[in-house]
């Protein structure tokens, strides 16, 4: 599991955004690519672990290429509304974006009908980041453990909450804990995780799931406090951290236990193998 980027060279970073060639009728691009600017929608809002990741990727792309990779952020609806930005926007190769678990295999499964067609409507890329996500709590939680939470919200029934960003997210479905640990909590769902965070560390929340990087940083600055990653194993970027998985309620992954995300572009797009 590939938790950090690696460095990228200028054949990695040009081959994290090759495409088939052009689609039927779509016409040829001459001349090397990028010549101009590209850019690259994150679905997800700013301050986030996906922005975060995003504009690391994207000032890397920036130095190799020579032409300025610019995140736009587009995000609502467990970052359905970003994926239909990507799907309707010009297959010229200057525009690129991110998908993932919860706009390319979650949305379908949920909604009777989508704005885009997650399998006919993009040209899948590359694979950018594959992490688990953190489980942390308000500090004024009295729980230290997964069995420590389990049983004070057994004991307190539709008291506590649990933000996600957004529903439909890996990090909404990870509320199937609440459903195999059988207990009662109330999700709430907001538009991104950095405004989850937010309410996290001021109390407005109880708990949250998060794409690790994006709570690791509150929890070694003691604003939160991390209670398991959801992966099978313990992370090697958060060992002191417990998986999940080291408690019976482990029966639950591993099921969305991870978030996975891939660089995406609208079908047809041009060939930028150079």
């Amino acid at each position: 599991m590939t938790e950090t980027p690696r460095p990228l060279s200028r054949r990695m970073a040009l081959g994290l955004l090759a495409v088939p060639a052009l689609g039927k009728g779509a016409g040829a691009q001459s001349g090397e690519w990028p010549n101009r600017p590209v850019r690259y929608i994150n679905p997800y809002p700013p301050g986030g672990p996906t922005d975060t990741l995003s504009r690391l990727y994207c000032a890397r792309m920036s130095e190799v290429s020579g032409q300025q990779f610019v995140v736009e952020n587009r995000s609502g609806s467990g970052g359905n509304v970003g994926a239909d930005a990507i799907a309707k926007s010009t297959p010229d190769g200057y525009t690129i974006g991110l998908g993932g678990v919860a706009s390319h295999a979650i949305a379908p499964t949920l909604y009777r009908s989508l704005p885009f067609d997650p399998e006919k409507d993009f040209t899948l890329v590359s694979g950018l980041w594959q992490l688990p996500n953190l489980l942390a709590v308000h500090l004024d939680l009295p729980a230290r453990t997964v069995p420590e939470l389990i049983a004070l919200v057994k004991a307190n029934p539709g008291k506590y909450t649990f933000g996600s960003a957004g529903s439909g997210t890996t990090l909404h479905l990870a509320g199937v804990f609440k459903q195999l640990a059988k207990v009662d909590m109330v999700h709430v769902p907001y538009r991104g995780s950095a405004p989850a965070q937010l309410d996290l560390v001021a109390g407005r929340i109880s708990m949250m799931f998060d794409n690790i990087p994006g709570t690791l940083s509150l929890a070694r600055q003691g604003q939160v406090r991390p209670l398991a990653v959801t992966s099978l194993a313990r992370s090697p970027v958060a060992p002191e951290i417990p998986a999940i998985s080291d408690w019976p309620v482990s029966m639950w992954c591993p099921g969305p236990a991870s978030a996975d995300r891939r660089g995406c572009r609208p079908r047809p797009s041009p060939d930028c193998r150079r």
